[in-house]
């Protein structure tokens, strides 16, 4: 504790706040800033899902893996964003999102690899640090000791101050992205979405895209065909439902488009939010996809869910609509119960012209 009195002390004297997340390990670094005086300052806040189901409930889904970076960035966004809500009056530059996940050693061997990813997320970079450990190598203790050191060194370089990285054997990365003035413009809501292509968007393909595949490919084939119209693939970057993308995430994701190709960046998380942001347009979507928009689950009441599927038609919104493998069945339009206020509005495509039981779930899953 006592190597890190010093800094910790500077990172409380300093006017940066933050927001703590950590799972599978790292609660000594939370440990460590609370133990010198002065914590009051920095911390607004810190959680401990420990637990898979406490995990689905701080992230408000379940990951596909516990233990991942993709999982630990998740965790980072929501902090930030749990940061901002905390103390609005603190300026945005000043607020700091940190996560910590990680699979360490305990009283029984374990299958998998040791390892933890530690993110920090700010008003304009997403930094990350990934470290997979020598399997035997240390104690849990150690291992919890080398997190610790890492995570301090990665704060007090976001407030502004200098604590050199432990030095290991092991294999580590660190990469950090900077935010484009443009996106921090959309996640500061002066912007509603914003697009690498100045045309109005008339054929949008909703997604996360993580990752593109062939498959979504061929729909946008499938659709640009039928109706002549230019594809935008669209992003939704933040929503009131889950955690918003990192720039990480961003840049990752629309980094998978060619040049011709057109992407915009949106904080429209449901259907109906994108029909008023995009009137007249056509959206590609998938069966699995629809039948989430006309279930009532999703809303607080029917009548609920009727007023925002009445928008479509408000809005002059129609849908292409892809068949798609929900559990083991196939289900296409036809076996999709749609509202008669706008089954006219939604033409599907039929299993001969369009099959392709690829996801980017089972891709994420089988890379990892």
């Amino acid at each position: 504790m006592k190597k890190y009195l010093n800094i910790v002390k500077k990172i409380h004297s300093s006017p940066f706040k933050l927001t703590f997340v950590s799972s599978g390990g790292g609660t000594n670094a939370i440990s460590s800033l609370l133990k010198v005086p002065g914590a009051s300052n920095t911390i607004l806040e810190s959680y401990i899902p420990y637990s898979k189901e406490s995990m689905d409930l701080f992230l408000n889904k379940k990951p596909d893996h516990y233990c991942s970076l993709d999982t630990c960035l998740s965790m980072a966004a929501n902090a930030y964003k749990k940061s901002k809500d905390i103390d609005a009056k603190v300026k945005s530059k000043y607020l700091i999102g940190m996560a910590i996940t990680a699979n360490l050693a305990t009283t029984y061997e374990k299958r998998g690899e040791h390892k933890f990813f530690i993110v920090i997320q700010t008003h304009d970079s997403t930094k990350y640090l990934e470290c997979f450990l020598d399997k035997g190598k240390r104690t849990r203790e150690s291992e919890e000791e080398l997190i610790t050191e890492f995570a301090i060194s990665l704060l007090a370089e976001a407030c502004g101050l200098i604590f050199d990285l432990p030095k290991t054997d092991e294999k580590i990365k660190i990469e950090q992205v900077k935010a484009e003035k443009s996106w921090k413009k959309l996640f500061n809501n002066e912007v509603g979405y914003i697009s690498n292509n100045k045309n109005n968007p008339e054929l949008i393909f909703p997604g996360s895209f993580n990752p593109l595949h062939e498959g979504h490919i061929k729909m946008k084939e499938l659709a640009e065909k039928k109706t002549g119209m230019h594809t935008t693939f669209e992003i939704c970057a933040k929503n009131a439902d889950k955690p918003p993308l990192t720039y990480y995430e961003i840049k990752r994701t629309i980094d998978q488009f060619q040049n011709n190709e057109s992407w915009m960046l949106t904080s429209a998380g449901r259907f109906s939010e994108k029909a008023e942001m995009f009137p007249n347009s056509v959206f590609i979507i998938g069966a699995d996809t629809l039948m989430r928009v006309f279930d009532e689950k999703f809303y607080k009441s029917y009548k609920d869910m009727m007023e925002h599927i009445q928008r479509f038609n408000d809005h002059n919104i129609n849908f292409l609509v892809f068949g798609r493998k929900v559990d083991r069945n196939f289900i296409s339009l036809e076996q999709i119960n749609i509202p008669e206020i706008i089954k006219g509005r939604c033409t599907g495509f039929e299993e001969t012209s369009f099959r392709d039981d690829i996801s980017s779930t089972e891709l994420r899953l089988t890379k990892n």
